[in-house]
């Protein structure tokens, strides 16, 4: 019995890292995207989660609602904070700092 309890244990683990990054990489072409739409640089290639909640999503349903940040410029002098909220698989919002247009 306890090493049914540690297999499934196990498995939670493994399946929350691999959805994790399927998740991260859904956020980072997210903000890529949402970058290229504003004419800013999206700078380094990637995105850093800051916070993990568990939250309802439209149906109704537990699922976990990620906080990542990233980093843009909009004349490559000075660099600028954004953050993706995805819940679950699906991006919820984008918000970028102010920054100076060219």
């Amino acid at each position: 019995m306890d090493s049914l309890i540690l297999i499934i244990i196990l498995f939670a683990i493994i399946f929350f890292w691999w959805d994790s990054v399927g998740v991260k990489e859904k956020a980072r072409e997210t903000g890529h995207q949402y970058c290229r739409q504003a004419e800013v640089q999206f700078l380094d290639d990637t995105v850093e989660l800051v916070r993990l909640r568990v939250r309802r999503n439209y149906r109704g349903q537990l699922c976990f609602y990620r906080t990542y940040r990233f980093e843009f410029s909009s004349t490559g002098a000075a660099r600028f904070q954004g953050m993706i909220y995805m819940l679950g698989r699906v991006s919820d919002k984008v918000q970028m700092q102010a920054y100076p247009t060219v």
